[in-house]
């Protein structure tokens, strides 16, 4: 990008591969100039923003690691000097580890943590500044939080998205002043998920018998886009998943 647009702008971490490539993809087509981040997938991202270009869209891709605060300070910094604003921020980052807690090492814990709830926090810190009026940052969480529940594999991955639907809720209050809404997608078992039980048996946890799929979770994501009187929400896109 050369010049700033007038385009809206939104900002997608983890945004080169999975679930932020698609919800990159279709924001290009809604007309959103993309600034994709990514921390080692530098292929996909350039490759991603080379197709969005090559569909007449706006796109660059810059690299950070969202759990080093000083980084995610440089990339937003070079993101107000070229695009001049935020208008979406979407931390979609979700490092899992299904590791059972006997076994968890605090390292792992601590990368983490840092990734999926510090790096959020970082990333709207650092963008609420420059955010329009109006504008709107949607955080990426998980099915059945509204449920405190035990869960001893990947607990470092569970205590993360509930500490981010908590933050997603503060700052909905605190930057609602400003039209700024802060909502949560919540996606439970997806046709790509890395622990998806097979077609026979997904139907014991997931009442509607099937995985979701990425469009389902970019449905919800297109729905508080247009969605102007609803913030502090959190949408779980699980077909019934922990009920």
């Amino acid at each position: 990008m050369s010049a700033p647009s007038e385009a809206p702008v939104a900002v997608v971490t983890g945004g080169a591969r999975r679930l932020g490539r698609h919800l990159c993809t279709t924001l290009a087509a809604r007309g959103f100039d993309l600034v994709v981040l990514y921390r080692t997938a530098e292929t996909e991202a350039h490759g991603l923003t080379s197709e969005i270009s090559a569909h007449g869209g706006r796109a660059r891709a810059l690299a950070v690691d969202v759990g080093v605060e000083t980084q995610v300070a440089t990339v937003f910094s070079d993101i107000r000097r070229t695009e001049g604003k935020v208008d979406l921020l979407i931390n979609n980052v979700g490092n899992y580890n299904p590791q059972h807690l006997t076994q968890l090492d605090p390292t792992v814990w601590d990368a983490t943590l840092a990734a999926n709830l510090s790096g959020a926090f970082y990333c709207c810190y650092h963008a609420l500044p420059f955010m329009s009026n109006g504008g709107s940052i949607v955080n990426v969480g998980m099915a059945g939080l509204e449920g405190i529940r035990a869960n001893v594999h990947g607990t470092d991955y569970y205590v993360s998205k509930t500490g981010l639907l908590v933050l997603t809720r503060a700052l909905a209050a605190a930057h609602a002043d400003r039209r700024i809404r802060v909502n949560m997608v919540s996606p439970g078992q997806l046709d790509n998920s890395i622990d998806l039980p097979p077609p026979d048996k997904i139907g014991h946890t997931v009442p509607l018998g099937r995985a979701g799929s990425l469009d389902d979770v970019t449905q919800a994501v297109e729905y508080l886009l247009d969605a102007n009187y609803v913030t502090g929400v959190n949408i779980d896109i699980s077909g019934g998943y922990r009920l």
